[in-house]
């Protein structure tokens, strides 16, 4: 191991330490109790092994995707960055959702994140794979971030944040679905044309989020939840398309 592999590894250990309480708290606020939830390094295959023909996949992907900078889906993967669901999705979604004006669905995603991020996290601490861009000084297009180089590259978790909304809006919105689940999709994508994550931590990101979303609707009171946001959603859809 080089001292560059132990640097960051320790870089990494310590931010899981310090966001341990976080994390701990937001997973108080989610649907499943402790030890309900999944172990996805029981679930997903893990990142490559260093120097196989994937990992080797991976660093080719990475490098010739630079020559996106620039472009418009570089710049596509730029805004993607941001993880306000409803601004990024509002074209898929047909339009552009008041959290305010939608309580029960704003808190029915909450908890899904908590749960999502709670298992996210833990699988991060479990592989502690390194991101694509360290050790290369080949551009990303968002800021090389202490927090972003401590956090694991394997799952993506903006891609299962991504694709777990993607999921459940297309459930809600079922006349909708496919476009959500397009965009879903893209959304997922940008992290590896950005830089940020390797193609194998975007794919570990979508069957990440939907397992969870899986596990999710085996407990009643998620379910019970997504109901009530259906209605919601139909009530607010018939009023913003009524004629003012």
């Amino acid at each position: 191991m080089t001292k560059r592999t132990k640097g960051w590894r320790l870089a990494a250990a310590m931010t899981l330490i310090a966001l341990a309480p976080a994390a701990a708290s937001a997973r108080e606020t989610g649907y499943l109790a402790a030890g309900e939830g999944l172990d996805l390094a029981a679930v997903l295959p893990g990142p490559p092994t260093p120097g196989s023909p994937r990992a080797l996949a991976d660093a080719r992907a990475f490098r010739d995707s630079r020559a996106l900078n620039g472009m418009a889906r570089w710049q596509q993967a730029t805004a993607d960055v941001s993880s306000d669901m409803g601004e990024r999705f509002a074209a898929a979604l047909g339009f552009r959702p008041d959290w305010t004006k939608l309580p029960v669905t704003r808190a029915m995603l909450a908890k899904f994140d908590a749960d999502r991020s709670a298992a996210i996290g833990s699988a991060k601490a479990h592989w502690q794979s390194k991101r694509p861009f360290i050790g290369s000084d080949l551009p990303i297009c968002e800021p090389r971030r202490p927090a972003l180089i401590a956090n694991g590259d394997y799952p993506s978790g903006h891609t299962a944040h991504g694709w777990g909304f993607a999921l459940l809006m297309a459930e809600l919105l079922p006349d909708r679905a496919q476009a959500i689940l397009a965009r879903g999709r893209d959304y997922g994508n940008s992290r590896w044309i950005c830089g940020s994550h390797s193609q194998s931590a975007v794919e570990g990101g979508y069957m990440a989020a939907s397992a969870i979303v899986a596990r999710e609707h085996g407990n009643a009171a998620f379910r019970h939840d997504m109901e009530a946001a259906a209605e919601e959603l139909a009530r607010y859809r018939a009023k913003i398309a009524s004629p003012r």
